[in-house]
């Protein structure tokens, strides 16, 4: 989801937005999850599309994406040849190789994407076809929270991975925003690209120092209108006598999404211990969620002094659930993310909800 606007909120007004949030909310538990990211992978469409062709078609003066949606080049899919199942086995398969396995060594694996290829069945079957794994077994499932759906998948998989119930898994976010965008609506038709990430998890060796550390999670409901996509459901159906074709494409209300943002900011970074200045001086890289150019900045702006944080909004546009794996594994292969070193996963999503997650990569 976007969090865009031009009037950026100040460090003080961060800080007092726990109104609406529960004051006596404290620091959750250090999980001490023994898990690991072993590899991670992507797969960006061919067709590199330059904020200038979409200006152009949406009649806006040269410049205004990058200046307003932070954005310079998207990938965007072919329509039949990339299609998010064949976009996320290529990135799974570079994650498998890079963690040093076959993927018919997972116990797992869980499709978690924001877009749907079909609507029955989910994502994970697809996927595991793609991969070849269409006679194993392993059982493949989806988990849908929008641009969240990443972090959502690696708690579920990271929790099984701690208890013993299965020791390793493969999570993939295969998006491909392209096929609904509304280029009436100038901060939707400049945000949004295609991508894929994935990362096999792992249980870290004893000697590691690889580990899951915090989960919060916040959910808003009376936000579900700012962001939304209403065809395709059991509301909007493709053939019902009420479906309209605007129902098929994205609608945002950008400088709603941030405002609403924002107001879940304090009670995330509370749940996370990182409302205390020294323990967010105490990271090293931070992974967000790439919804605007503006959302990026109001992050900078909590003050993770000692912490390098990944972006790659300028070249790969919103990428939907794909962006925080991506910004791993950017952060990991350009030497962002040590290994051994702490960090934070952030992001909001439609809903609308707030998660953070504490990890040492």
């Amino acid at each position: 989801m976007d969090t865009q606007s031009q009037d950026m909120p100040s460090s003080d007004a961060l800080n007092a937005g726990a109104s609406g949030h529960r004051r006596g909310q404290r620091t959750g538990p250090d999980l001490d999850w023994r898990v690991r990211i072993a590899g991670l992978g992507r797969y960006l469409p061919q067709r590199r599309v330059s904020s200038a062709e979409i200006e152009q078609r949406a009649g806006l003066p040269p410049g205004w994406a990058l200046q307003n949606s932070g954005v310079a080049f998207r990938h965007w899919a072919q329509p039949e040849r990339e299609r998010a199942s064949w976009m996320g086995a290529q990135a799974a398969m570079q994650a498998c190789e890079q963690a040093g396995i076959e993927p018919s060594m997972l116990d797992l694996i869980v499709n978690a994407s924001g877009s749907a290829e079909r609507a029955i069945p989910d994502g994970g079957p697809l996927l595991q076809r793609e991969l070849g794994l269409g006679r194993s077994g392993i059982p493949a499932l989806s988990v849908h929270a929008t641009c969240l759906s990443f972090v959502a998948a690696l708690e579920l998989a990271a929790e099984r991975i701690h208890h013993g119930r299965i020791e390793r898994a493969l999570i993939v976010s295969s998006e491909i925003a392209s096929v609904g965008l509304d280029f009436d609506s100038p901060e939707v038709c400049t945000l949004f690209g295609d991508g894929a990430a994935a990362a096999v998890l792992e249980r870290a060796p004893a000697d590691s120092a690889s580990r899951i550390h915090r989960i919060a999670w916040r959910t808003m409901g009376e936000g579900v209108e700012i962001t939304t996509l209403r065809g395709g459901g059991s509301w909007r159906p493709p053939l019902g006598p009420l479906t309209t074709p605007a129902d098929a494409l994205f609608s945002m209300q950008g400088q709603a999404a941030l405002r609403s943002g924002i107001r879940l900011v304090p009670y995330v970074m509370r749940s996370l211990g990182l409302d205390d200045r020294n323990a967010r001086r105490a990271l090293r890289w931070v992974a967000p969620h790439q919804a605007s150019r503006a959302a990026l900045d109001v992050i900078e702006q909590i003050g993770f002094e000692q912490a390098r944080m990944v972006r790659t909004l300028e070249y790969t546009g919103n990428c939907i659930a794909a962006s925080i794996p991506l910004a791993l594994e950017q952060g990991v292969r350009e030497g962002t993310i040590r290994r051994g070193e702490p960090g934070v996963l952030l992001g909001t999503g439609a809903g609308l909800s707030g998660v953070g997650l504490t990890m040492t990569y």
